[in-house]
């Protein structure tokens, strides 16, 4: 039993509610226990310079934590003049996933912007964030059809993220801040519907760890996934 009640291969409670912004293309609002994130999709009739000859679209993500998100206030990354290296390793990660089960073609000559923003963090934003991206990006693209800027759905796979890592010798479930801090070895794994990887972090924090250790933490990962995705 964890430190908050659950099993190891237990997920924290999870709640996303799609549509919550009024002015966005798309919204979700996603809490994974105290975790809280709120993503909304822009639709942008442009593309990057390097798709300019092109009708390829492309999705593109920023990710932001609030100053009161955590125990001690963080200052704001726009207030310092420069974007910490963790926050572009986040938005990239963000936006290569998205596009990973994206058929950009079918998005024609436009961009899909998504903000992520950690309203509250208790362990596991970057997970959190491209669950419920996927899930605003999805509402977006529901409203994209609806007014005929698209004619064909681009997305080919369901989307979900969670994390898992090693504490105190067990493999566990979706980390929350208390058990991340004392993690051996956390991983991220992002996967899609079908059971299928997109992107993996793993890092050993106190030295190397087994390929017994890594397959455990993915047997983890396949199953969360798979129930948050029930959840959607």
């Amino acid at each position: 039993m964890r430190h908050d009640g659950r099993q190891n291969d237990e997920l924290r409670p999870i709640v996303i509610e799609r549509g919550f912004l009024t002015h966005a293309e798309g919204s979700a609002f996603i809490k994974m226990g105290a975790t809280w994130v709120l993503c909304a999709v822009t639709v942008e009739d442009k593309v990057p310079p390097f798709l300019a000859e092109t009708e390829q679209g492309w999705i593109t993500a920023e990710y932001s934590m609030l100053p009161r998100s955590t125990i001690e206030r963080v200052p704001r990354e726009s207030m310092r003049g420069k974007i910490k290296g963790r926050t572009h390793e986040i938005q990239r990660l963000i936006g290569r996933s998205l596009r990973a089960v994206v058929d950009l073609e079918c998005l024609g000559p436009r961009t899909l912007r998504v903000d992520c923003d950690v309203i509250q963090a208790d362990g596991g934003t970057r997970t959190a964030s491209i669950t419920g991206a996927f899930q605003a990006l999805r509402e977006a693209v529901e409203a994209m059809l609806r007014s005929g800027l698209i004619t064909e759905n681009p997305i080919r796979h369901d989307l979900a993220a969670v994390s898992c890592g090693i504490v105190e010798g067990k493999a566990m479930l979706d980390l929350d801040y208390y058990e991340d801090s004392m993690a051996s070895v956390d991983a991220n794994f992002v996967i899609t519907g079908r059971g299928k990887l997109v992107e993996v972090q793993a890092t050993g924090e106190e030295g190397p760890f087994g390929w017994d250790e890594f397959e455990q933490l993915g047997a983890l990962a396949r199953k969360g996934v798979k129930e948050i995705l029930e959840r959607m």
